[in-house]
């Protein structure tokens, strides 16, 4: 009766031990707070999207429903000045000069600008010599902008030859790549030409009859010219992807030629060194922006002015590098309300904190302290947000990689200076760039630094020719250090991973959950001791019986 007794507490303490194992290994519950949110609804940047896309879908496990239409920049801002969406993101503000139209700020809806992205518009092409992909191509200003404005027309230019010395290019048609709705990007570019290339866009403008000539988000393409007009980053990215798209350049931000697999052309910066948008090189650059801190004009407060970014004397510097919004409403108009309000705050927060944290994988640069302290105070202005009075430790706490101690920008800081084969001369890197990593060979002559090949254009590149740094443990997305098959989004193969980011559950447990683990625990402990204890007292039970019985 003693064993049976025993047993069933055994039998107890099993059925304990895995219902507590059920309760703790569930799927954690939403947070006390996700009964308060409400779905909220925005639409605007292509550029920033790959960002939103990666954030609307960690904040979906802690109950927050955020829809978002990459429409356009200038879509988004129309979209929320008509009060159709709660939020807009945008590349540009309101009020930018685009020819005759000055796009006014909303009258009828109060707004502020929250710094959401930083991060580099690219050249993403795909061009072959004979079979071998190029990966390593650079471009000077005068080219790029020689190229999307028609007077350079054919890869194997001589000003093109120019750039690359290491390069045999085909004398194939250059196909630019454009976007058919109002973008930021294209707002972006089309303001570094009007800076960096004045003489050049000036005559574009002639042919296009543009008048006044000046940066656009709509781009202006010559009927007849060849050039393709495409919708929405994703749009320029797909077309340019194409396995018949040889020949193809089109702007896009960094992410999209990551996650397509495709390399950007290095472009030509100030200090005469060909750079691209690596997260380090984007936080150089932008360390030269004018950010508008007057707090009394609520439609100019946080706008960016790149002039001096366009000229800033840093070797690390990607000229073509910017900030883009969040379009946040301030009032209550347009159905907006404190319950969608409370939503887009913590959103808000999740973007300037973790989300800052993912961003240099996904083709971006995290902002700095500066831009997420203004961030949380536009934050503050939102009806219905929860945004605590004092952030400066919940700010810094962020796992920001561009944070320090002293408010330097520690990205920014320790960024590596450019390969000496990146400066303008006779040598070229052989190292591929954006989403392929892979080297391409370089003529003799022109032999690179790390990653140089000896081989000639359209020869296999041989085992011993293969990037410097191939398999390093910091490779991270446009690093230098990166080899083939590495750096997020790409396979070993040089293709595209398709991948869903994803956030570990932050913060403590409930004090229930841990109750329970502490219990499992013990039940566990009795579970490996009960069955030799119970095997004793019964050896025991029978030894006393066998005696007993002996002794009759």
């Amino acid at each position: 009766m003693r064993i049976r007794h025993r047993l069933r507490r055994v039998g107890a303490l099993v059925g304990l031990l895995l219902l507590a194992v059920g309760l703790t290994t569930a799927a954690p519950a939403a947070p006390a707070v996700a009964a308060g949110y409400v779905p909220i609804s925005g639409a605007g940047s292509t550029w920033s999207y790959n960002a939103l896309h990666a954030w609307q879908g960690n904040v979906s496990q802690y109950g927050m429903v955020v829809n978002y239409s990459p429409v356009g920049s200038t879509t988004g801002r129309s979209n929320f000045k008509q009060g159709t969406v709660d939020w807009a993101a945008s590349d540009i503000p309101y009020g930018v000069k685009d020819g005759t139209s000055d796009d006014p700020p909303p009258t009828s809806r109060g707004f502020a600008y929250m710094p959401v992205t930083a991060g580099g518009t690219v050249f993403m092409y795909n061009l072959k010599i004979g079979t071998n992909r190029v990966t390593n191509l650079r471009l000077s200003g005068a080219n790029v902008t020689g190229i999307f404005t028609g007077t350079i027309t054919r890869w194997n230019d001589p000003a093109i030859a120019a750039d690359n010395p290491g390069l045999t290019l085909p004398a194939l048609k250059i196909v630019p790549v454009v976007r058919s709705d109002g973008s930021g990007s294209t707002a972006q570019f089309t303001q570094w030409m009007v800076a960096t290339q004045s003489p050049l866009w000036t005559a574009y403008c002639g042919k296009v009859h543009r008048s006044p000539c000046t940066q656009t988000s709509a781009y202006p393409v010559v009927p007849g010219s060849g050039m393709v007009a495409q919708s929405g980053d994703l749009g320029v990215a797909g077309y340019v992807s194409q396995q018949q798209a040889v020949g193809t350049i089109g702007y896009v931000e960094y992410s999209y030629a990551i996650q397509a697999g495709f390399p950007v052309a290095k472009v030509l910066n100030r200090a005469g060194y060909y750079t691209e948008p690596t997260a380090g090189h984007v936080a150089v650059a932008l360390l030269k922006a004018k950010i508008n801190m007057d707090r009394g004009n609520k439609a100019t407060y946080l706008t960016q002015d790149l002039s001096d970014v366009y000229t800033n004397p840093d070797p690390r510097t990607y000229e073509l590098s910017s900030y883009s919004y969040l379009v946040l409403p301030t009032t209550t108009d347009f159905g907006f309300n404190a319950s969608k309000g409370f939503t887009l705050g913590d959103f808000g927060k999740y973007v300037l904190c973790q989300g800052q944290s993912q961003v240099n994988a996904l083709g971006y640069s995290a902002l700095p302290i500066n831009l997420v302290e203004a961030g949380y105070a536009q934050l503050a202005q939102v009806p219905g947000a929860s945004i605590p009075t004092a952030t400066s430790d919940i700010i810094r706490s962020c796992n920001n990689p561009t944070f320090s101690t002293d408010g330097t920008n520690t990205l920014a800081k320790n960024d590596p200076q450019p390969q000496p084969c990146d400066r303008s001369g006779p040598t070229q890197c052989a190292t591929g760039t954006g989403g392929a990593r892979a080297s391409t060979p370089v003529n003799a002559g022109a032999q690179g630094g790390a990653g140089g090949a000896t081989a000639s254009p359209g020869a296999t590149a041989s085992a011993s020719a293969g990037p410097a740094n191939a398999g390093s443990a910091d490779c991270d997305a446009g690093a230098a250090s990166c080899g083939p098959g590495e750096g997020p989004g790409i396979a070993a193969d040089g293709g595209p991973i398709a991948a869903i980011p994803v956030d570990a559950a932050t913060g403590l447990r409930t004090a229930w959950e841990i109750g329970l683990m502490v219990l499992a625990g013990v039940l566990l402990i009795g579970l490996a001791l009960a069955p030799p204890v119970v095997g004793q007292l019964s050896a025991r039970r029978r030894l006393r019986r066998d005696r007993r019985d002996g002794l009759r």
